[in-house]
């Protein structure tokens, strides 16, 4: 194993915690007025989406897991900052809805994982799958696609006779 486990530095000292916490109480307060910044906001959760899907997949890596299990848990380090939050303000996490969001991150860990088997340095596939990630997120978010749902595949089977 290259590294040893550490908590990430977010979590290491009561500064981060805090300015996470003020941030918080002044969306909620302010949420009205932060509408307007919708489309920002959509931009930086995409970035961060990338981000933590392609860091998720490269720890997981770094500590010898297979190529598949580290690309799943580079997907869920992904989506679990959007599902953070989502939760606390009584909104259904966008990767529960019809939203190609976790494939988006599955995407992006999987260009990072393509790049470990290859034996490619990991900065290319790094920034690659990142960037992956980011631009379906955009795309998806920019034409409205979204995912398969059972209710819409119903409407369109023909009705058993």
């Amino acid at each position: 194993m290259c590294c040893s486990a550490r908590p990430p530095a977010a979590l290491s000292g009561w500064h981060h915690v805090t300015v996470s916490l003020l941030a918080a109480l002044l969306t909620l307060w302010w949420h009205r007025r932060l509408e307007r910044l919708r489309t920002p906001i959509l931009l930086c959760d995409a970035a961060g989406l990338g981000l933590f899907a392609v860091s998720g997949t490269q720890k997981a890596l770094a500590f010898g897991l297979d190529p598949l299990v580290a690309a799943i848990l580079g997907m869920l380090s992904g989506i679990g900052g959007g599902m953070l939050r989502d939760l606390p303000v009584n909104e259904i996490p966008i990767v529960l809805r019809a939203d190609p969001y976790a494939v988006a991150a599955l995407a992006g860990a999987a260009v990072v994982v393509a790049g470990h088997v290859l034996d490619v340095p990991p900065t290319v596939p790094t920034i690659g799958g990142a960037a992956l990630c980011f631009g379906i997120r955009l795309v998806s978010i920019r034409r409205g696609w979204s995912l398969p749902t059972a209710d819409r595949l119903e409407r369109r089977l023909p009705k058993p006779r």
